[in-house]
């Protein structure tokens, strides 16, 4: 069976995001890019059920600039056999452009299971897996923390507002990825020096018959708002006074 991943280029998780002066935007230029985390772990998955005998191959997809190669880079390094690397020109690609895309490579690939983060954490959307199960008609089990194998049925734990709620799905379907579904691996040196032989085929949105010009305009970016320092009080009275002051109460 193979499983594809998708992988996002974003922002690393431990850079200090900047807004343009102009408010157009995040400032990205000499940023730190990285793989998307819940992607990573989406990886680290795919890995251990390969490990485990469940698959045989692994492939690693991203939509995005040429850049977008050492996110892939990164995921065969950890363990993934082969990449696909769809080029898209101007700025981020929107959810639907994605699932779009993800749905041409599903078809040509026929993955038995498609595992991606829950959600990026640049635009935080959290669309794409829903959208691309709507696209191929799969089943899909989202906010994974658990994923067990069983035959052609994928067992899917996964973290809702209650608790744990376990799903089966019907293989093929769409997972995607929660905090708590694993620990990734760090790439080792060899491993590094493995993924530069390992094969990425390059393709572009148009070779899908994909418009991914986005339909949506951001209007205006702005930092969020500086948190005020607090205040002590001495007394419970002295609290309920100081609630109803801001109006909390």
């Amino acid at each position: 069976m193979k499983i594809l991943v998708p992988v996002k280029r974003a922002i690393d998780k431990d850079v200090k995001i900047r807004v343009k002066a102009d408010g157009s935007g995040v400032e990205l230029g000499n940023v730190k890019m990285s793989m998307n985390p819940f992607d990573e772990i989406a990886v680290e998955e795919a890995i251990r059920l390969k490990e485990a005998g469940k698959a045989t191959e692994i492939i690693a997809a991203s939509i995005g600039p040429q850049q977008a190669t050492e996110t892939i880079r990164t995921a065969l390094a950890m363990g993934a056999d082969r990449g696909i690397l769809v080029k898209t020109e101007g700025g981020a690609v929107e959810p639907l452009a994605v699932a779009k895309i993800l749905k041409a490579i599903v078809q040509a690939e026929q993955p038995g299971l498609v595992i991606m983060g829950k959600q990026a954490i640049d635009d935080d959307c959290n669309q794409t897996g829903q959208m691309l199960a709507a696209l191929l008609d799969w089943p899909q089990g989202t906010f994974a923390s658990k994923v067990v194998l069983e035959g052609d049925a994928a067992l899917v734990t996964r973290e809702v507002d209650g608790g744990l709620q376990t799903v089966k799905l019907k293989l093929p379907a769409i997972v995607t990825t929660d905090l708590r579904l694993n620990e990734p691996r760090y790439a080792s040196l060899p491993n590094i020096m493995k993924a530069k032989k390992k094969p990425i085929d390059e393709r572009t949105a148009a070779d899908y018959g994909v418009d991914s010009k986005p339909r949506l305009e951001v209007v205006k970016t702005v930092e969020p708002p500086v948190r005020k320092a607090g205040v002590k009080v001495k007394s419970v009275a002295e609290l309920v006074a100081q609630l109803k002051s801001v109006g909390a109460i």
